[in-house]
């Protein structure tokens, strides 16, 4: 049956989508780009152009649709000219986010997740915005960051809105972005000479770059912590003519913000470590998976490309090396936690939904078009380049035997100096908080919702892949926290982020939220305990990815360690019903002009 096919789009919508199918020439692979730029002229997308993007690429409406459908920075409905979203991990809401997001709406006459009837303003929430350390935040437009919020500034925000004052005439101190490093060890310290790690690893054949990786010990610093020289060596091994690199810069773990300091301040240090890895890969090709919150630094990452291209650092014969051609393209999200797994965001480079994939086969055998292909995430580049540097019996000698190196924590919540600290591995948890100036603490979410949450008890304990692994978040609580809201933001966030391919997280971390939800409403028992366990049973053993698998992680943790914050929500310990079905019939009252509860009950 053949598609039916919407009315056509205006001359003016039309040429906006022909501008970015030319600029990507017509390349079905370069979708969710061509998506997005188009978005950022006609602030949603209609139908009728994404008909007219799938005629322009050879792909079916339902292709196009459903790619569309799956980035939360994509809208298939109208949404404001001026679209407003409010940060909203656990940290922005200790930060006075809610408040902030309902004074805003009030001022701006509009209730929240909503556009408003004129269609020139809509105010909603996004999952955490990269920006714990200078909460509460917000993005406008999906690509302008203001940090910091507080009542003026809401104040001040709603009234330019009102005024349709373009962003270039608002104040320039609300998008200032710091970069704060309150402790620096060997990567965070003065970033390197560009061209020093590129020599070096140059003066090495690509075998021998390959095994000083090896020799180093590195593991991969995005959470799953493989060898990196394993990886590369399997990807070299790989069947095939070409080779991707491919950085993972898809920072969506709440809380994490290291890896956005890292391309403020050290964008060539994470250029050149993709660089070395190309070397010893025999790569050409390389990109950079940026999330889509962190949109404002793109065009200083180009600009950092364009002057090591300039520095014969990218392109043909860098260094003067014959057989090292390599460049590096710059890929943007489109808001989707999911596509920090490295087979989704492979998905998504290709234009399609960022569905983590079936493995085996792996990236490193077939990743990238069917490529071998290594994704490593922006802290590890950074790595590769001082260890190309300096050697890996260098970097071995730091840290632990097993966890070498150092370890960059994105430190937010309760302290007093939030911002990155880099220590070596089998640093105590206990350190890290007297570093930052925490005081009273109850617990610290380490490695962001998907790691692990530590009681006081637990604060000698160390960072170590050994111990108490880590992406990178350090969100820290003091005694004034309700541990059972902080799980409950977390469940109410992969709910959000769950991708819906299979049934076990799709269904299951809603499940989830209503019993949390349930609970908050102090309608909860027991009972409802005991189907939150269950419910982590079975999302531990049954997704697809590691999503649903550690969707559960804070939920597990904070009952163990924290049960008396959940027991204040108990109704009683028995069961108490999910269904209120005196609330549900209250629209049936009203249209019948009944206005006694409980009229259900009635016996005839």
């Amino acid at each position: 049956m053949n598609e039916r096919r919407p009315a056509a789009p205006d001359d003016d919508a039309a040429a906006v989508v022909d501008a970015a199918l030319a600029r990507h020439a017509h390349d079905a692979h370069r979708l969710v780009q061509i998506l997005r730029e188009v978005q950022a002229l006609t602030c949603w997308l209609p139908r009728p152009l994404l008909a007219r993007v799938a005629d322009g690429l050879a792909l079916t409406l339902a292709h196009v649709e459903g790619v569309a459908g799956f980035y939360r920075f994509f809208h298939l409905r109208p949404v404001g000219r001026w679209h407003l979203l409010f940060s909203d991990n656990v940290t922005d809401r200790m930060a006075g986010s809610v408040e902030l997001a309902d004074e805003l709406c009030r001022r701006l006459r509009v209730p929240l997740g909503t556009t408003r009837a004129d269609g020139r303003v809509s105010v909603a929430r996004a999952s955490c915005t990269g920006m714990a350390d200078q909460a509460p935040a917000l993005l406008v437009n999906h690509h302008q960051v203001i940090t910091r919020l507080d009542a003026q500034r809401v104040a001040e925000l709603a009234a330019l809105v009102e005024a349709d004052a373009p962003v270039a005439h608002w104040p320039p101190g609300w998008f200032v972005v710091d970069t704060p490093i309150r402790r620096a060890d060997v990567l965070l310290a003065q970033a390197a000479t560009p061209g020093d790690a590129l020599a070096a690893a140059l003066a090495r054949t690509p075998q021998a770059m390959l095994d000083e990786v090896k020799a180093s010990g590195l593991r991969g610093r995005g959470g799953a912590g493989f060898s990196t020289g394993s990886k590369w060596q399997y990807c070299r091994d790989a069947a095939g003519d070409e080779r991707i690199v491919v950085c993972n810069a898809d920072e969506g773990e709440p809380g994490t913000f290291k890896d956005r300091v890292l391309l403020a301040r050290h964008a060539d240090d994470v250029f050149e470590g993709m660089t070395i890895a190309a070397w010893a890969l025999g790569a050409r090709r390389g990109f950079v998976y940026l999330r889509g919150e962190y949109r404002y630094l793109l065009d200083h990452l180009l600009a950092v490309l364009s002057r090591r291209r300039a520095g014969g650092l990218l392109g043909a014969g860098i260094g003067g090396a014959r057989g090292c051609d390599f460049d590096i393209d710059i890929h943007l999200g489109a808001g989707a936690y999911v596509c920090g797994e490295e087979s989704a965001l492979i998905e998504s480079l290709e234009g399609r939904r960022g569905t983590p994939r079936i493995r085996p086969p792996f990236p490193a055998e077939r990743g990238y078009l069917g490529r071998p292909t290594v994704v490593n995430n922006v802290e590890t580049f950074c790595a590769v380049t001082h260890i190309a540097r300096h050697g890996g019996t260098w970097w071995a000698g730091i840290g632990t035997r097993q966890s070498t190196g150092t370890k960059i924590h994105s430190v937010s919540g309760d302290c007093e100096r939030p911002g990155l600290y880099e220590y070596p591995f089998g640093t105590r948890i206990g350190r890290i908080l007297e570093d930052c100036g925490a005081r009273d603490t109850q617990a610290v979410q380490v490695g962001g919702p998907s790691g692990a949450c530590l009681s006081a008890f637990e604060f000698g304990r160390r960072i170590a892949f050994e111990d108490v692994p880590t992406a990178g978040a350090f969100m820290v609580f003091d005694r004034s926290r309700d541990m059972f809201e902080v799980a409950r933001n977390f469940s109410h966030f992969f709910a959000h982020e769950s991708c819906g391919f299979c049934t076990p997280c799709r269904v299951g971390t809603e499940l989830v939220v209503r019993r949390m939800d349930k609970l908050a409403a102090g309608r909860g028992s027991r009972h409802d305990i005991d189907v939150l366990f269950e419910l982590d049973r079975l999302l531990h053993t049954t997704t697809h990815c590691g999503l649903g698998a550690t969707a559960c992680n804070p939920l597990r943790d904070t009952i163990a360690k924290f049960r008396p914050a959940y027991e204040r929500h108990l109704l009683s310990l028995h069961f108490e019903p999910a269904f209120d079905l005196d609330a549900e019939l209250s629209v049936a009252r009203q249209l019948t002009g009944r206005s006694d509860a409980g009229a259900f009950l009635e016996r005839k």
